[in-house]
């Protein structure tokens, strides 16, 4: 890895184990109402100012880190879950079965996928888990497609061949000596997805439909601000940064894993 891979991946790291850490750092109670310091400009004493409410802006950021970080990792890791499990059985199985799955995934592709988010949030009732859910639900269908082309691309080979020769079962061709060779571009894509994840979920809490008040969320935060953008404007500028930088890192980063293994263009 490059050394701007590696400032990438350390800034990355350092927000996690700060939004980790977050409730044993010596900070301001992120939902602590204080109208006697309403829309304070930041100073030494608040970071990053306060809000129309007068609560500090730097701990609710950093608590914020921890609501989007985590919505961003297990919504990466389910759709990945899914989707390989779906990949896997498409590309080993072929046929009918192939035809049929992707006929599945194509449809869902056909819908934008925050659109698609969107929706699943209206249904269920918003909250970090509907959150989670919407996330896993609109994105599995990009690992389905990846994962399903990297079988394609190995089950011909000799190895495979010769797994079956010596007598080896469908199931342990397919999860011990195939499924290993699509870990790399799983991981991968990721990365790629992490960054956009992010993205939707400040998205989805903007429009009340993810993390709900009075918990701290960036993209929260945001929507609560926005009326003050003209008085306050460092209500709004310092979370979007927030989104911003976490975004850029996890995307640049993921870049950075793709030429490092010589994975080819991947479409997210």
């Amino acid at each position: 890895m490059t050394k701007t891979g590696k400032v990438y991946l350390a800034i990355i790291l350092f927000l996690f184990a700060l939004s980790i850490a977050a409730p044993l750092l010596p900070l301001p109670d992120p939902d602590r109402i204080d109208l006697d310091s309403l829309q304070l400009a930041p100073d030494a004493r608040h970071l990053f100012g306060t809000d129309h409410k007068g609560r500090d802006l730097f701990s609710r950021s950093i608590h914020g880190a921890r609501i989007s970080i985590s919505v961003a990792i297990v919504a990466a890791l389910i759709s990945a879950c899914i989707g390989s499990l779906v990949g896997l059985a498409a590309g080993f199985c072929g046929g009918k079965i192939d035809a049929a799955l992707m006929a599945v995934v194509d449809f869902i592709l056909s819908f934008p996928s925050l659109l698609l988010a969107i929706a699943v949030s209206v249904v269920m009732n918003p909250g970090i888990h509907t959150a989670m859910i919407a996330l896993s639900a609109s994105s599995w269908t990009s690992f389905a497609r990846l994962v399903r082309g990297q079988v394609l691309a190995v089950r011909g080979l000799p190895f495979v061949d010769a797994a079956r020769a010596i007598g080896c079962s469908s199931s342990r061709v397919l999860f011990v000596h195939i499924a290993p060779q699509c870990l790399t571009v799983g991981l991968v894509m990721i990365g790629m997805k992490l960054g956009g994840f992010v993205i939707a979920e400040a998205t989805l809490s903007f429009l009340g439909l993810g993390v709900q008040p009075p918990a701290a969320s960036w993209g929260a935060m945001i929507s609560a601000n926005r009326a003050y953008i003209l008085t306050a404007p460092w209500s709004v500028f310092f979370p979007g940064i927030m989104i911003a930088l976490t975004a850029f890192c996890f995307n640049l980063f993921a870049e950075q894993l793709r030429t490092r293994y010589d994975v080819g263009r991947i479409s997210t």
